[in-house]
């Protein structure tokens, strides 16, 4: 047999495949995609970019589509038919993506179906360790934020200053370090300074002790109860706003006058819009430490705070002082739970002018009165303070356990609030003459305050036994049924709803008789 050369055989197989082809029309024109990279490398929560991609087709372009990880990610406009497109793409990574390689396919298609696909990966960097743990020892001068995987420990008495804002993550929890006298611990937000302190329902932020072995997450502590108090000192928010006092301006109680940063008021009627910052979803435990005889940090104190501050949602368990005192200003207060304070849950002072609205008090053992509503110290005199649309529980083996003492000249508006489980001998007081004058005036106004007494056999069981005037001037003799009842069936009162699911005092079954 004749032997063939393979090489031939194949140079004319090349030729007629050629010669096959020479006659055809010319191939479609490309599509054609430059200035992807094959791959790039960022930081974690970096950018990539701007990348800038051109990509042409002659015939023009009939679809631009981007994939992320497979997934549609971008499909840029264009005019139809266009020939080419200009292409700014630019990547910021997020947390997921630390230590990732992301795949990014660029794919133009053009009228004649003909396709271009250029695949890019961008790895991304590790994710930084974060400190699980920080103690914070100086002032906060400038902006902040503290994170919601980081638990904060207060190392001393903590100063956000005039011009800075302290950012608070919904779930962070921060610690106070145990200490008294001028070593108290607090955190304390100074005339001008800011918190944004925006917890929310699901991640309230918690302030509690050192001592509380409570991690992010959590809502009851896992180790302490819930009338343990004095191991730290409290959250102080100051402003200017104006204050009753001979000065207009005072040093907030709790802190050592010689820390001038403790000063609060010292504004007109221009600063009645103070702005503090937002408090929203807060549980404050385990506060009120002793600076002095007689001298402890309440749960929160607010020093002439303005209307320009939100404070809303807000619990306070188990302070050593009052649970909420406000000296003058005029913020408004929503949604406010105190529990188990060791002396007043609600206390007002210095010619208060705002609004606690819907609010739960709960008394425990060492609680003194359930209200202590004080009035001015100075000249200034605005018409007083409103507190509605409250019901609080008395207890029935209480030190003190009162109902409410009006003094010192207050004018104050008390509107539908409900009280039951008090003691027999608990009373509601007028306890001097300018307080007398103000409600003989109008200028203090009770309505619709229901007093459950249906538990006791002996004591106050009447309106006339509850209401007390020291000053036997009668102010109280004539009481009518829209501003003071006995009922067994409360018709006015707090919504508890707003306290379910986040406050401890849920959690712990406290809200079942509200």
């Amino acid at each position: 047999m004749k032997k063939i050369n393979l090489l031939a055989m194949l140079a004319l197989v090349s030729g007629f495949i050629f010669t096959a082809c020479d006659d055809d029309p010319e191939p479609n024109n490309l599509v054609t995609i430059e200035g992807i990279p094959a791959t790039a490398e960022i930081e974690n929560l970096g950018t990539l970019g701007p990348v800038n991609a051109t990509i042409t087709a002659e015939d023009g372009l009939a679809s631009v589509t981007v994939t992320k990880d497979g997934e549609s990610y971008l499909e840029p406009e264009f005019e139809a038919n266009a020939t080419s497109l200009s292409l700014e793409f630019s990547y910021t990574a997020e947390e997921a993506d630390a230590d990732q390689n992301i795949v990014f396919e660029f794919t133009a298609t053009d009228v004649d179906g003909d396709e271009e696909t250029v695949t890019h990966v961008l790895s991304v960097g590790e994710a930084p360790e974060v400190e699980t743990e920080v103690t914070v020892t100086e002032n906060i001068s400038e902006d902040v934020t503290w994170n919601n995987e980081t638990v904060y420990r207060l190392g001393g008495r903590i100063f956000v200053l005039d011009g800075a804002t302290l950012t608070i993550e919904a779930g962070t929890i921060i610690k106070g370090e145990a200490g008294t006298g001028t070593n108290a611990t607090a955190l304390v937000i100074a005339r001008g300074g800011k918190l944004m302190a925006e917890g929310t329902a699901q991640a309230p932020i918690i302030f509690t002790s050192v001592a509380d072995e409570i991690e992010p997450g959590m809502i009851a502590s896992p180790n302490l109860d819930p009338d343990i108090d004095g191991l730290w000192g409290g959250l102080i928010v100051l402003g200017r706003a104006p204050i009753s006092t001979p000065d207009g301006v005072a040093q907030i109680e709790g802190i050592p006058p010689s820390d001038t940063n403790g000063l609060y008021g010292g504004g007109d009627n221009a600063n009645v819009a103070d702005n503090s910052g937002v408090l929203k979803y807060i549980s404050i435990r385990h506060g009120g430490a002793n600076i002095g005889e007689g001298n402890e940090i309440n749960g929160l104190t607010l020093g002439g705070v303005g209307t320009g501050t939100m404070i809303e949602n807000i619990e306070i368990i188990a302070n050593q002082d009052d649970g909420i005192e406000p000296f003058g200003g005029s913020v408004n207060v929503t949604n406010l739970l105190v529990w188990n304070s060791y002396d007043d849950s609600f206390d007002c002072d210095q010619d208060y002018t705002g609004t606690i609205d819907n609010f739960i008090g709960i008394l425990g053992f060492d609680s003194d009165h359930a209200l202590e509503l004080d009035g001015p110290e100075g000249a200034l005199d605005e018409g007083g303070y409103t507190l509605k649309n409250g019901s609080i529980k008395g207890d029935l083996d209480a030190t003190g356990g009162e109902y409410a003492d009006l003094r010192d000249a207050v004018s104050v508006r008390l509107e539908n609030i409900y009280f039951f489980n008090f003691k027999a001998n608990s009373d509601f007081e007028l306890d001097d003459d300018g307080s007398v004058a103000n409600f003989n005036s109008g200028a203090t106004v009770l309505s619709n305050l229901q007093f459950n007494i249906s538990h006791l056999d002996e004591g106050n069981r009447t309106i006339a036994d509850i209401f007390n005037d020291t000053t036997d001037s009668g102010a109280f003799d004539n009481l009518s049924a829209d501003e003071a009842s006995v009922v067994t069936t409360p018709t006015v009162g707090a919504d508890k709803s707003a306290f379910a699911g986040w406050t401890w005092a849920d959690a712990d079954g406290q809200l079942t008789d509200f």
